[in-house]
């Protein structure tokens, strides 16, 4: 009866010795363990359980099996270009594994002979660069460019790994596993309807449950608080008029510009954006910039709200 030659592939990305039940079957039936040389990264866990393997020159496709049954190691990450042999998986990759090569990627580019440019950079030299990749995302989901979208999450998760890794190089040190554990953390902790016993059937509740949670946690008194001031200004103040909702008694709107948006609302029958852009074009006829007028007035209606909340007088 002809030999039997089994392929096992493993991946990189689990440690050499979590391989399956069947695959550590598989070695300890057969009647030799092949591999390409010495160094490959399952051998001293097979020698921790007396299970040998004998390096030999060229490849599997080399090896005659005369009898009984032989395995070879393949390097971990290597798949077999010919079909014709058995492969067993003895590992494989979790969801999110090749997030540790992006890791791997990251800490050989700011490492010593790796790429200068990347190894000069610093949190504010890189402040450009996230802002860039968070629009050119959001540019793709407008235009519904899923490959390109696809394509700009990657670059806007570059930016979270090159902060982390220039963050382990700090006196206080974090690692991008203390940015994941810490979102963990708060994901777990912000969704009591979900790991724990609250109570949240609607995506409202569960909205109202999230912003108190928040509150409670970084000690906010205002709605205001934590909304970042940097935002561009239509999103800023989109985000400050959502959040004050609920606030009662908020002054900050004259009726007569009340009165005339609504009468400019009419006029253009909802071609809203043809009406903010026209705004911005004659306000910049009068020599006033539209984002600086709005932060103004958006300052005002801040204080308004706090103001209504009883913080300030």
């Amino acid at each position: 009866m002809p030999g039997r030659l089994v392929l096992l592939a493993t991946t990189p990305r689990v440690a050499p010795g979590l391989l399956t039940g069947a695959a550590w079957a598989l070695l300890r039936d057969a009647d030799e363990v092949l591999c390409a040389h010495a160094r490959h990264p399952l051998l001293p866990e097979m020698a921790a359980i007396d299970l040998a393997a004998r390096a030999v020159e060229g490849s599997f496709s080399d090896v005659v099996v005369a009898e009984g049954l032989s395995v070879w190691l393949l390097e971990p990450g290597e798949v077999p270009d010919d079909v014709a042999f058995e492969v067993v998986h003895g590992s494989s990759d979790l969801p999110g594994a090749h997030l540790l090569d992006l890791v791997a990627v990251m800490d050989r580019l700011r490492s010593p002979g790796g790429c200068p440019w990347d190894a000069k950079q610093t949190h504010e030299s890189l402040v450009e660069y996230l802002v860039e990749e968070a629009y050119e995302a959001v540019e793709a989901i407008e235009t519904a460019d899923d490959d390109e979208l696809r394509e700009e999450l990657g670059d806007v998760l570059l930016q979270v790994m090159f902060h982390a890794r220039i963050a382990q190089e700090h006196d206080a040190p974090w690692d991008i596993d203390d940015v994941a554990d810490g979102i963990t953390r708060k994901l777990i902790r912000r969704h009591p309807h979900v790991f724990a016993d609250g109570d949240a059937s609607t995506a409202e509740q569960v909205e109202a449950s999230w912003k108190a949670l928040k509150a409670a946690e970084k000690g906010r008194e205002s709605v205001t608080d934590g909304i970042p001031t940097a935002l561009p200004a239509l999103v800023l103040a989109a985000k400050l008029l959502r959040r004050s909702a609920d606030v009662a008694d908020v002054d900050w709107l004259a009726p007569e510009v009340d009165e005339a948006v609504e009468r400019a609302l009419v006029a253009v029958d909802g071609d809203v954006g043809d009406l903010l852009l026209a705004l911005v074009d004659r306000l910049g006829s009068t020599d006033l910039d539209a984002e600086q007028e709005l932060r103004a007035s958006i300052r005002t209606f801040r204080a308004a709200v706090r103001r209504a909340e009883g913080l300030t007088p």
